[in-house]
């Protein structure tokens, strides 16, 4: 029996055609299921956030039996208070300001930059290697972020300046 070659390449995109179908429908379908599964609070989720950050808030707190544990707790408060401190200087609408101050994008800057010195200290209040060196990856990760961002912002001030 002598197969045709159009016979074989039909079949291999038909073939193709329906299992593309198929990854398109799993795609489609996937929110829709999920929406069914999922149980959201409020009406169409709203309140979802504040839920689970009360439920982050009053889980139990592990705290590292051979570390420093004033380290370890101020650590992600520093980081979490300078991101918060950095939206200050962030204009929201034209008379929505929280502070109006002329150095607000140097001010911004230098808050954020704070944050790396947050994710060190809690790497080492952990009395762990390697728990340290994922505070070092994570703040060489940040301050790899900031670098970029803070030679764009700077350029755009000084040309602003002139």
């Amino acid at each position: 029996m002598i197969i045709d070659t159009t016979e074989v390449q039909a079949i291999n995109s038909f073939s193709r055609l329906e299992s593309l179908k198929e990854v398109y429908g799993i795609i489609w379908k996937y929110p829709r299921v999920y929406n069914n599964v999922s149980v959201l609070i409020g009406p169409l989720g709203i309140l979802q956030a504040l839920a689970d950050g009360t439920k982050l808030l009053f889980k139990e707190n592990l705290l590292p039996s051979r570390g420093d544990t004033r380290l370890f707790s101020i650590g992600p408060s520093i980081a979490v208070i300078s991101i918060l401190l950095s939206y200050l200087v962030i204009p929201f609408g034209y008379r929505l300001v929280l502070a109006d101050l002329s150095i607000g994008v140097f001010l911004w800057i230098a808050i954020s930059s704070i944050a790396p010195v947050g994710l060190l200290m809690s790497g080492y209040g952990s009395n762990n290697k390697y728990s340290f060196l994922g505070g070092l990856r994570a703040a060489a990760q940040s301050i790899s972020y900031e670098i970029p961002l803070t030679l764009c912002v700077l350029s755009i001030s000084l040309r602003v300046i002139r």
